[in-house]
Parts: structure tokens; C-alpha cells; sequence
């Protein structure tokens, strides 16, 4: 993300004078004269500082634009509207007693992480001060110098957004992606927990992967790997999904899991959620683009890929229990969704429905085992989530498009596809799956376990019984209360 826009792909001015230098000088032999013909052509060039140094990506100094930076604002709003989304979906599916406590569980991260982004995740995410591929710094703790003194200075050299309004951007995900975890702990985790879980989890896991991956690090187009995301298969989904895989495992199932049957309370709330998501994913996806005259391309695949699973998803259900159901066409627009994300500015329109295809395919398949495994991820964090970003991370490097990762913003991705092809991006991208399965499952595991030893991670059965709501929050959704 931190690496776009989509600028063309043509060579650099580096390449442009190599080439013009040796068509010049090919009939020149005396080695001497051929020296300084090239310091004088060179010169002319304005490249004799390239040629003393090493020679970068080529980011040209702009200056900030005012569309590009108003879509930046835009998408920061359209983001942030995926949070109530969210606790809408997620509320939906949970039963009356807990569907305020699990929309809170979303709801509440607006408050909590929109303030630790500010004041120092920001800072650990995109900050060089530590000189790290893996963590950023703190010199830029509640936004220091970011966007200067009057907000409006560009971001970096080759970028037209002001640095400020993409802070404001990166929060928007920063706000999501441990709300996303919350679906597989419903109905049962102390309210205390989330809340110190949410903050660790946000400040050592996600701030590292956004750094790894957009900021310059370890995973990304610049670091060791070579991986692409355009908008956050690895550090929304993959890093949301494995954490809600680990949280799961750890808290335990809900009381009386799996005999007492727990069907949605709300579908009306779910087909709510899941669209308000979808128009929200027009700023997860499109704003990623960060030039408002190209943004149209990453609106497109991000819609075309959620239209395919949706119809996708339905298919499978009509042709294998003859009705497509309200719940699986949510969650099939879901799952594209996902699936799109670390593609949208990387693939054309085909290769957005083979991604729509296969990840509803697969993230419906996760679903059926998951219950056939009688493992409660309550609401499928992990089968959406965490498969879906796998299977989008992993067909990002099998489908991208050489012509849409040009060298000047993903050079080490650009110079993995020029040599291997796709075939070895998929590798980089395996790698870069493997990486964050790892660093976000045992991170995850680790705060767990203090929070665990801390404030105690579940809520008593006696209180799981009565209901979530009224335990946590004193309110109860509806009245006289339901179960």
C-alpha cells in the first residue's frame, strides 16, 4: 500500500540515459575520449550525481494534489464506516443476549486504537528511527512532523498525498483488523481482556506487519522478499485470521458448544453489515490506488471479485442444499472481498474473478470443516479471514500483472517478476505467507497467555449463561429481552 500508486511502468531516467549513452558513444574507441564524453553527456543529463551514487527507485519530487489527497480522505471515511459495518454483521450472527457486546467489541476499537494509532502506532509502523525491517520508531509519536507544519506536505518523493492524510488512512485499518479477531471469541471472553488484548495485539502485531509489508520492510516490495499487498491480504486478513485461529484454540469453546444449537438472531443485521462493508472495501481497496485519476481500476476488480464469490457461494449452497441462503450470499460477498484485496492493483478483470471464484470455493470449504472439526471460531474468522487472505496473498503472486508492478514503486517485486515470472513472485509470496503465519500466531499466543495470567481471559459460566450484554455492558439490545 505505502509503495503505490499505480504510476506506468516505463523506464527510468537512469535507464533512459544508459541506453542513449551507449548508442552515442558506440563509435567511439579511444578509452580516454570515451571518458569524458560520458561526463560530459552526464552532465547534460543532469545524472552525474546518479552516476557518483547508488542509483534508487526512480520517485520523482511532486508536489501534494488536491484529488488525490481529497480520495484519501474519502476512502479514510469509507474505512472507517467498515467498523460499524462490522459490528453489524458480527452482531447479527451471535444470539440476543450478546449482540450489544459483540458489536462493542468493534465499536469500542474506533475509541482505543484510534487513539494508540496517534499517539505511537503511527510511529511504530512507518517511522525509520529504529532502522528496522521489521519496526518503525518513535519519532513520529502523536504525528510529529507528519504533513509539516500546515498538514499539507506531500508524503514521500513519487507521491501526491499529503503525509497526513495518509496517517489518517493507515488508521482506518489500524482500527479493523483487531476488530476482525473478535468474531471468533463472541459470547464468552471478559470485556477486560479484549480490551488488553486489542492494545497489545495492535501495538506488537499489527504495527510490525504494516512495517514489514507498506512500510519499507522486511516482506514488502523495498525489503528481503519481494511480496506485494495491495490494500492487506497479509496484514489485515492473514494477520487477523491466524490471530483468531490462535485466540480460539487458546479461550476454548462456548459453553455447551457444539450440542445447543445457536442460529443467527438477526439476518436483516447481517446482509446490513455485509453491504455496509462492501461500499466501505470501495475505500480498503480503491483508496489503496492513492491517485484519484486511476482509482477507477482498483474500484472495479475490488466489486468484480465480491460479485463473483457472492454468486459463487449461492451456486454451491443451491446446487448442494437446493435454497441459497440470505447468510451464505454475505458471506460469499465477504470472501471476495478478502480474496481481492491484496490483488485489486495488481490483476486485470479475469484473473479478479478467478480470485472471486477461488476464494469463495475455499473459504466455503474452510467453513464446512471447521464444522465438521467442531471447532468454534464462532462467526468464521479464520475460514473467511484467514483463508481467504491466504488464498488472495498466494494467487496475487500466481496472477499479478507484470505491467501493474512497475520497478519505480515495487522494485525488488518488479525485479523478482522480470527474472522469475510469476512462478517466483508465488514463491516470495509463499514465503511472505509462511512469515506472517508464524511471527502473528506466536505473537498472538504470547499476549494471550500474559493477558490470560493477568485479568483472566473468560467470563464465568454462570455470567456466559445470563448473557454478555447485560454482564459487560448493564444493557440488554431488546426488551423484554429475548434469548
Amino acid at each position: 500500500m505505502a509503495q503505490v500508486p499505480m504510476a506506468g511502468g516505463g523506464p527510468t531516467p537512469l535507464a533512459v540515459f544508459d541506453r542513449f549513452r551507449t548508442k552515442v558513444l558506440a563509435k567511439v574507441q579511444e578509452p580516454e575520449l570515451k571518458r569524458y564524453a560520458v561526463m560530459l553527456l552526464a552532465f547534460g543529463a543532469g545524472l552525474l550525481p546518479l552516476m557518483a551514487g547508488s542509483a534508487k527507485a526512480a520517485l520523482q519530487k511532486v508536489p501534494t494534489d488536491g484529488a488525490d489527497t481529497l480520495l484519501m480522505l474519502m476512502g479514510s471515511a469509507l474505512v472507517l464506516l467498515m467498523t460499524p459495518g462490522l459490528a453489524f454483521f458480527y452482531g447479527g450472527f451471535t444470539r440476543a443476549k450478546n449482540v450489544l457486546n459483540t458489536m462493542m467489541m468493534s465499536f469500542f476499537l474506533m475509541g482505543l486504537i484510534g487513539v494508540i494509532w496517534v499517539i505511537v502506532g503511527y510511529s511504530l509502523a512507518f517511522d525509520t528511527g529504529f532502522k528496522s525491517p521489521f519496526i518503525g520508531g518513535l519519532g513520529q509519536m502523536w504525528l510529529n512532523g507528519v504533513g509539516g507544519e500546515l498538514g499539507d506536505a506531500p508524503l514521500a518523493d513519487g507521491f501526491a498525498i499529503s503525509a497526513s492524510s495518509f496517517a489518517l488512512f493507515q488508521g482506518m485499518f489500524a482500527i479493523i483488523t483487531p476488530a476482525l479477531i473478535s468474531g471468533a471469541l463472541v459470547e464468552r471472553i471478559n470485556f477486560k481482556a479484549w480490551f488488553w488484548f486489542s492494545l497489545l495485539w495492535s501495538l506488537f502485531i499489527y504495527c510490525p506487519m504494516a512495517k514489514m509489508v507498506w512500510g519499507g520492510g522486511y516482506l514488502g516490495p523495498f525489503g528481503e522478499i519481494g511480496a506485494i499487498d495491495f490494500a492487506g491480504g497479509t496484514v489485515v486478513h492473514i494477520a487477523a485470521g491466524v490471530g483468531a485461529l490462535v485466540a480460539t484454540a487458546i479461550v476454548g469453546p462456548r459453553s455447551g458448544f457444539p450440542g445447543s444449537k445457536r442460529p443467527p438472531h438477526n439476518v436483516p443485521f447481517i446482509l446490513l453489515g455485509a453491504g455496509l462493508l462492501w461500499f466501505g472495501w470501495f475505500g480498503f481497496n480503491g483508496a489503496s490506488y492513492f491517485a484519484a485519476k486511476g482509482a477507477g481500476f482498483s474500484f472495479q476488480t475490488t466489486t468484480f471479485s465480491a460479485s463473483a464469490a457472492l454468486l459463487t457461494w449461492c451456486l454451491i449452497e443451491w446446487f448442494r442444499d437446493g435454497k441459497p441462503t440470505a447468510v451464505g450470499a454475505a458471506t460469499g460477498a465477504v470472501a471476495g472481498l478478502v480474496g481481492i484485496t491484496p490483488a485489486a492493483g495488481f490483476v486485470y478483470m479475469p484473473q479478479a474473478f478467478i480470485i472471486g471464484v477461488a476464494t469463495a470455493a475455499a473459504c466455503y470449504i474452510a467453513v464446512q470443516v471447521k464444522a465438521a472439526i467442531q471447532f468454534d471460531d464462532s462467526l468464521d474468522a479464520y475460514a473467511v479471514h484467514g483463508v481467504g487472505g491466504t488464498v488472495g496473498a498466494l494467487l496475487t503472486g500466481l496472477l499479478a500483472v507484470p505491467a501493474l508492478v512497475p520497478a519505480d514503486y515495487f522494485p525488488k517485486s518488479a525485479e523478482i517478476l522480470a527474472k522469475g515470472g510469476n512462478a517466483a513472485l508465488f514463491v516470495a509470496h509463499v514465503k511472505a505467507v509462511l512469515i506472517s503465519y508464524g511471527f502473528v500466531g506466536i505473537g498472538t499466543a504470547i499476549i494471550l497467555w500474559i493477558v490470560g495470567a493477568t485479568v483472566g481471559l473468560r467470563v464465568t459460566p454462570e455470567q456466559e449463561d445470563r448473557g454478555l450484554d447485560f454482564v459487560a455492558h448493564g444493557e440488554e439490545a431488546y426488551d423484554p429481552m429475548t434469548y
